[in-house]
């Protein structure tokens, strides 16, 4: 893919950009680890200083930055504010909580293990490689790039190629803040350059949100090297419905659920698996309200869902829908690629999606939703679990005892009852399965990239 900006709105490409030549990579690498040398000798509360400016900068930015992230991917222009507004939420609550997260431990009776005083210290890394997706341009990389300065680390980011000028914002954003030059650089590579950061010697680490074969490649070449990696691969979501649940709450969560984002967002409910004791009554609500979406330019204000960010995006999906559709499935509400210029796809309900379809494993990137009907919380589960990701789930329900029982049957890396799955700075954030391991966010995230140091003293 070329370094450019191509309006999906559109289909214009307003604007390209040279990649970083070898030389220029080695010169940002370098500074990064005299970066990383200065900044493990700073203090907490000078980072966090730092780190708060870089929130008012954030804030100070906003309406600019939404909308150069909406004219590179394509979301509402609402939504895209809301996250620049979400990473200067992050930046503050690293530079408020990060001391703590990373405070030394002391064992209560050091005696057990034959010394005077025993714990343990967390101590950074190094240099550590994000390479980040275009969906949430700021806001993915901004949960990588907050705990990591905040522990004294330092970032490498390779973004996805159709947004670099969200890639160059992020490039100056901290050093503008205060921390040291080469703190937190962006590389203009192509993902072929990727494999020749990763295998740099002062490079410790990576961090990847994206596809599953790029995080395989990612892994593959980090076990070779014997770095850590924190990988998050995607989701197919599920969504349960049981009969105590408010049905119009749910359906309107729902929606939102599905279509944020134009429906590109791993964490987005995929797969709406309903009781059929409330199945009709839940499902024609959902697909009114899907219906009701206003599909537009993601400049207007009053637009609902724009469009799916890249050409190659919206086909794959289209395939996906044409799949299900040619092997017996049924489209409550669209399903078909409009005559409109750009690469739009209309809020889809999809209903009969069974095993064989494509669609029933793989990840539908975009505004289309799997709605199943189901006779028992056995088989509610049995569905939900019956994919290769785990990155989060809904349950809609108001039996204490059945919330309690999906809980603990749910095969993901999160389960919120009776609201949608968001991203919090304060929660833990990842998945299993395919969905990729570690975790980002909260005192987990901020901990993945550091060394638990264990010190004894006679």
């Amino acid at each position: 893919m070329a370094i450019a900006v191509t309006n999906p709105a559109t289909g214009e490409v307003i604007e390209t950009f040279e990649p970083h030549d070898e030389a220029e990579v080695e010169r940002r690498i370098a500074a990064a680890q005299s970066a990383f040398v200065a900044l493990r000798d700073t203090t907490f509360a000078e980072r966090a200083g730092w780190m708060r400016r870089a929130a008012e900068l954030l804030e100070a930015d906003a309406d600019e930055m939404a909308r150069t992230i909406t004219i590179e991917m394509g979301r509402p222009l609402a939504q895209s504010r809301a996250e620049v507004l979400k990473c200067a939420r992050g930046c503050r609550f690293y530079a408020d909580n990060a001391e703590d997260f990373l405070a030394a431990e002391t064992l209560a009776d050091p005696s057990s293990v034959k010394a005077s005083a025993a714990g343990t210290r967390w101590a950074p890394l190094g240099i550590v490689l994000a390479v980040m997706p275009w969906n949430y341009p700021l806001w993915q990389v901004m949960r990588f790039a907050a705990p990591a300065l905040m522990a004294a680390n330092t970032g490498l980011l390779k973004h996805s190629s159709n947004v670099p000028r969200s890639a160059l914002y992020l490039d100056t954003l901290f050093e503008r803040a205060g921390f040291p030059v080469g703190s937190f650089h962006t590389l203009l590579i192509p993902a072929s350059g990727v494999e020749r950061v990763l295998r740099d010697s002062r490079v410790v680490a990576a961090t990847l949100t994206g596809s599953e074969p790029a995080g395989r490649s990612l892994a593959s070449i980090a076990g070779s090297e014997v770095k850590h990696v924190v990988l998050e691969l995607g989701g197919s979501d599920p969504f349960v419905v049981m009969p105590t649940a408010d049905l119009e709450a749910a359906a309107s969560v729902a929606v939102t659920a599905r279509n944020q984002n134009n429906g590109q967002s791993c964490i987005a409910a995929k797969r709406f698996i309903v009781h059929t004791d409330v199945y009709d009554d839940f499902v024609a609500r959902f697909v009114e309200k899907t219906a009701a979406l206003r599909v537009g330019d993601p400049l207007d204000e009053g637009t609902d869902v724009g469009p799916v960010a890249t050409e190659s995006g919206r086909d794959e999906l289209a395939e996906l829908v044409d799949d299900a559709l040619s092997h017996g499935a049924e489209a409550l509400t669209g399903g078909s690629v409009p005559d409109r210029p750009g690469w739009f796809y209309p809020p889809t309900v999809l209903a009969g999606v069974t095993r064989d379809m494509r669609l029933f494993q793989e990840e539908a990137f975009g505004p289309v939703a799997t709605v199943f009907r189901v006779d028992s919380r056995e088989e509610a589960v049995e569905i939900a679990n019956a994919t290769t990701f785990g990155l989060s789930s809904s349950l809609w329900s108001t039996d204490d005892d059945e919330i309690e029982w999906f809980i603990d049957r749910l095969e993901a890396g999160a389960v919120f009852v009776n609201g949608m799955t968001v991203s919090h700075p304060e929660l833990p954030f990842g998945g299993i399965k395919n969905s990729g391991v570690g975790r980002e966010l909260a005192a987990a995230g901020i901990r993945e990239f550091m060394n638990l140091k264990t010190v004894w003293r006679a």
